[in-house]
């Protein structure tokens, strides 16, 4: 999901600058480090031998968060709502 991000990222740098191309550059740089804070902390909650469940359920609720962040990002993006 992090490639994604940057991907997309690398699009919106080659396209003229404007508000909302600004805008999506930097919510997706937000947006991937929060995918990468969900694979870390789910990392950590397989690694670690005592109790993970507070882990766990943190890494699912920032990955949710991460994936509804980049449908909206992708909807403003496609149909330019901003």
């Amino acid at each position: 999901m992090v490639g994604v991000c940057i991907i997309v990222i690398s699009i919106v740098k080659g396209m003229p600058a404007n508000s909302v191309n600004y805008f999506i550059d930097k919510a997706l740089a937000v947006d991937s480090l929060l995918f990468m804070i969900s694979a870390l902390l789910s990392f950590l909650s397989i690694r670690l031998e005592c109790s993970t469940v507070g882990l766990e359920r943190l890494a699912e609720v920032i990955f949710i968060l991460a994936l509804v962040s980049m449908t909206l990002i992708a909807m403003i993006f496609s149909f330019e709502i901003v």
